[in-house]
């Protein structure tokens, strides 16, 4: 039963080239700061649809080409010794797309760790879901616990999937969380702070994003991870996430290096 409901969804991410994590010499690295890294990335990965229709494709052919990207994109972070990676993969608003598109996605989330999730383990990656997980098919919220379940202990890139995501979800859940805390007593409004406040969202444990990455050309964060990217870097690449290359994903993290980041105050060399 299960395999007619990932249909095509799995086949279509079969045969892909290989690509291993790059090392610190790597000449994919040529260039990069190793001092200036960011601690967090995440990645709005936007355009696959549209990348698909001008190809003369359907939109699930998008879909499937930035789940082969995503595998490449989690190595070169492993490779970079980033602490964290998150990308959005399914949003709270996607429901409304048409109902085969989101039955595509699901299935193609569910055949992604199927065929990745050995890898990843071997890869030394910690996964974690992000979002309403509740809200999502049942086949998919068993894979997603055995995924997490199995690389729980591993001590390597925290790799968070944001599905069935919102940022404003969050806060409304996490909010919810608190309210509960004070309404029994076991904290008061006044230790409602900002330590508080990350402790009780999704990506509890994770350090603030320091770079976010929208591929696609767009400009907005369209609810994604509102709290945590108080401070980060944007960088929009204009390029759709099916073409969005290991080389482009250090692109960003240059361009990161030279970032004058100063959260709201004044380096010491401009006071």
């Amino acid at each position: 039963m299960i395999n007619k409901l990932l249909g095509k969804a799995v086949m279509t991410l079969a045969g892909r080239d290989d690509f291993a994590i790059p090392k610190h010499d790597s000449p994919l690295f040529e260039g990069v700061d190793w001092d200036n890294l960011p601690r967090h990335v995440a990645v709005i990965m936007d355009g696959n649809g549209r990348w698909a229709n001008a190809q003369g494709q359907v939109r699930t052919v998008g879909h499937s080409a930035g789940a082969k990207v995503l595998k490449n994109i989690l190595k070169t972070a492993i490779g970079l010794n980033l602490e964290a990676l998150t990308v959005y993969a399914f949003s709270t608003e996607n429901w409304t797309r048409p109902a085969a598109e989101v039955k595509f996605l699901m299935n193609l989330i569910y055949g992604y760790l199927k065929q990745e999730l050995q890898e990843m383990h071997e890869d030394n990656v910690r996964i974690h879901f992000i979002g309403d997980i509740a809200g999502l098919p049942d086949y998919l919220q068993e894979e997603i616990r055995e995924a997490e379940e199995l690389m729980k202990n591993n001590t390597g890139i925290k790799f968070n999937v944001a599905t069935n995501y919102g940022g404003q979800d969050e806060m409304i859940r996490a909010i919810q969380k608190i309210a509960v805390s004070v309404q029994n007593g076991e904290i008061t409004p006044a230790d409602i702070q900002k330590e508080l406040i990350e402790d009780s969202l999704d990506t509890c444990g994770n350090p603030p994003v320091d770079l976010l990455i929208r591929t696609g050309g767009d400009h907005r964060l369209s609810n994604f991870l509102l709290w945590q990217v108080a401070y980060a870097e944007f960088y929009s690449a204009d390029v759709p996430w099916p073409v969005f290359s290991p080389k482009c994903f250090v692109e960003a993290i240059k361009e990161f290096n030279n970032r004058d980041r100063r959260f709201g105050g004044l380096n010491d060399d401009k006071k």
